[in-house]
């Protein structure tokens, strides 16, 4: 599924972030924690929202 856009807990907008967190930190140069430092996600529920978000719209789309 694609990234949520807005925060689950406290709402500030997170997405905007996503393209740029995954190509730096799945390419495994640059610790995730640095990568978010970079981007300005200071919060720990904006955070979790990125690090722990899995895209399963591959595993989804042969059922619709």
């Amino acid at each position: 599924m694609m990234v949520p856009v807005r925060c689950f807990t406290c709402g500030t907008v997170v997405a905007e972030h996503w393209e740029e967190f995954e190509e730096r930190a799945r390419e495994g140069d640059e610790d995730p924690a640095e990568v978010l430092d970079d981007l300005g996600v200071d919060r720990f529920c904006c955070r979790r929202m990125l690090v722990s978000h899995t895209d399963l719209v591959d595993v989804v789309s042969p059922y619709q």
